[in-house]
């Protein structure tokens, strides 16, 4: 069989917009060390194509990050097989709590250096040295103290459409600059309780390790992430010091916690937390984007790109023919900058001269 993807993506999207298939959503990771991480991930493609598992999954030497989708009635199967695999036994399963199966359309699992890009180098500080592990509950009682410092371990993207109240949410689009931000930026608080969260927890694992290296005391961290902390609330009815959405890196872009919708549309200011990717393919920014402003720019994040989707495909292909991307490494800038330096969170494009 083949061990990688042959299908137009396109196709894919329809394939699975169409299956009436029940499918459930989740995520793990584990830091463990693979000998072979290539072997590994071959198996892991034969293992996991048989169930009819989508996602995007990472293995590396120190270990797997996995995000997928499987049809509900293979999820016992699926945990059996990850079982049988020593390196990933019991490994704990992160279940979406706001969930249409349509998270995913095809299974890619790359071999990478490391699981998440952080930049660091492992070897200059103990990476097990981690920060203590809480629960939901826990973590809202260490909020209540005036002496807590709460921080968001993601991007600005990310905590802009949902974040823990009170939470300092760096001004960084990777988590290679947060790092050394949140380092900089609370070196006369070494001394606070500090407490990380994340989407799932894989970012607080390293995160918390190298906060500690850097001498910070009392080093705290959401077990699981908001995943598992939208779980736990749920399931004990425990009022939600989380507002609004967790940001996802799947087709849904978020998953809603709560009701609260604390951003607005990038184009005309109006609230909106519904993340979109410009339909403009020599563009792809990922923005903020109501439904008034994606009827009128057609999912589009400016004048520019909208009358440029306007056009035929084969003229848009010829425009595009030769030249380089005009906003090749602006793609995840993430809605904010454009090579022009207009700033979408302050521009309404709908009232541009």
């Amino acid at each position: 069989m083949f061990l990688y993807n042959r299908v137009n993506a396109d196709e894919l999207r329809e394939r699975i917009k169409n299956d009436p298939t029940p499918r459930t959503t989740l995520s793990f990771y584990r830091y463990v060390i693979l000998e072979n991480p290539a072997e590994m991930r071959d198996q892991l493609y034969k293992e996991w194509f048989a169930l009819g598992v989508l996602g995007r999954i990472y293995v590396a030497r120190e270990g797997i990050n996995a995000q997928l989708s499987l049809p509900t009635e293979n999820l016992e199967a699926f945990r059996n097989q990850l079982d049988a695999h020593a390196e990933f036994n019991n490994v704990p399963f992160k279940i979406a709590v706001d969930d249409d199966g349509k998270s995913f359309f095809k299974l890619a699992i790359k071999v990478r250096k490391k699981i998440v890009a952080d930049g660091l180098d492992d070897n200059a500080f103990d990476v097990t040295n981690v920060g203590k592990h809480l629960s939901a509950e826990e973590f809202n009682a260490a909020m209540d103290s005036p002496d807590t410092i709460v921080v968001d371990m993601r991007n600005h993207y990310e905590a802009e459409v949902g974040r823990f109240e009170g939470a300092i949410t760096p001004d960084v689009d990777t988590f290679r600059e947060e790092l050394p931000w949140v380092v900089e930026h609370l070196q006369d608080k070494k001394d606070k309780k500090i407490l990380m969260y994340c989407t799932g927890g894989i970012r607080c694992e390293k995160a918390s390790a190298y906060l500690r290296h850097h001498g910070f005391e009392d080093v705290n961290q959401l077990h699981g992430g908001i995943i598992a902390y939208a779980q736990e609330i749920k399931s004990k009815g425990i009022p939600s010091k989380f507002k609004g959405k967790n940001f996802v890196f799947d087709e849904r872009l978020g998953e809603r916690i709560t009701d609260d919708i604390i951003s607005n549309c990038h184009q005309c200011g109006a609230p909106c937390d519904h993340h979109t990717n410009c339909a403009n393919e020599d563009c792809n920014l990922l923005f903020i984007q109501c439904e008034a402003c994606a009827t009128q720019f057609a999912n589009c994040c400016s004048d520019e790109c909208h009358e440029i989707v306007s056009l035929p495909e084969a003229e848009q292909k010829q425009l595009r023919k030769g030249k380089t991307n005009p906003y090749q490494n602006m793609i995840y800038r993430k809605g904010r900058l454009r090579p022009s330096g207009r700033d979408l969170q302050k521009v309404t494009y709908a009232n541009k001269a």
